[in-house]
């Protein structure tokens, strides 16, 4: 039994596709079973990371496990669940952490997956840690903006980042939890490119044939920006930090983990795209 947490989220979920399409017994924990839809033969449970006794159900009888922690300063969220994983005796830990985890630069953003990678290297269990620079489809966000005719907010002016793929992301997870050789290795992940977001704009204008230009939101936007996402004022402030890190070019990354580990080149931002242009040519 493999179990992925997070299950109805963006990686979650395609992992659990992936899993299910192989044959894997898949059990998928979420808060609310039904406010999201599983594939045929996952075996959906309910679990929160405040109640340790639904972490401990979820994991009884768990092989590997797929570790996903709300991003934000509190790590209470990836402990709770090592803590639950190690109690069941799970074998392998594959834990989405983030790129840039650790980068004293980064400050207090960077830190945000540092207890839960300590957790998992010290579990006792075979780990894998998984940090993926920015997901494509984060650019989903801008349909909106886009329908209207409005320019998409940029965070992060023309700093570059090796922008992923999240099926990449779902994949390299799903060999972690079930191939030998693994154990042990932390793989940064990013697309074949470095792309800021004015040039994802440029990629998106291409393809529908539609102006899409992007505005620099000041820290001031930004901040307000992020409240809309419902971050608390500490979590907008670390995530400023991370974003002057990517305006300065810090972040334009670009590593062969994902291609070392699937044998095939990471997709890139102008592949997600076309794969997604529904989500554009509603708007």
């Amino acid at each position: 039994m493999i179990l992925v947490t997070g299950a109805t989220g963006t990686i979650g979920s395609e992992l659990v596709r992936l899993l299910t399409a192989r044959g894997e017994k898949v059990r998928a924990l979420t808060r609310d079973p039904s406010a999201g839809r599983v594939p045929p033969g996952a075996d959906v449970v309910p679990g929160d990371y405040r109640d340790a006794a639904s972490l401990r159900a979820a994991m009884d009888g768990v092989a590997a496990a797929f570790l996903v922690g709300v991003p934000g300063p509190d790590a209470q969220h990836d402990e709770a669940l090592v803590s639950a994983a190690r109690t069941a005796g799970v074998g392998r830990l594959v834990k989405l952490s983030a790129i840039g985890t650790g980068d004293p630069d980064l400050g207090s953003f960077g830190g945000w997956h540092v207890p839960g990678e300590r957790a998992v290297r010290g579990s006792g269990a075979e780990w894998t840690v998984l940090r993926p620079s920015s997901f494509a489809s984060n650019t989903l966000g801008w349909a909106g903006a886009i329908g209207a005719g409005e320019p998409v907010p940029n965070l992060s002016g023309d700093g570059r980042q090796g922008v992923i793929d999240p099926r990449d992301v779902a994949e390299v997870a799903a060999r972690a939890l079930l191939d030998a050789g693994h154990g042990g290795r932390t793989y940064t992940l990013t697309g074949p490119e470095a792309i800021s977001v004015p040039e994802q704009a440029a990629v998106l204008a291409e393809m529908l044939g539609r102006p899409v230009t992007a505005r620099d939101l000041s820290p001031e936007d930004t901040r307000a920006h992020l409240a809309g996402w419902g971050l608390t004022e500490r979590a907008a402030d670390d995530v400023l930090a991370g974003m002057a890190y990517v305006r300065a070019g810090r972040n334009a990354l670009v590593t062969e983990d994902v291609p070392a580990v699937l044998g095939r080149p990471a997709r890139t931002y102008r592949a997600w795209a076309r794969d997604h242009r529904a989500a554009f040519d509603g708007a």
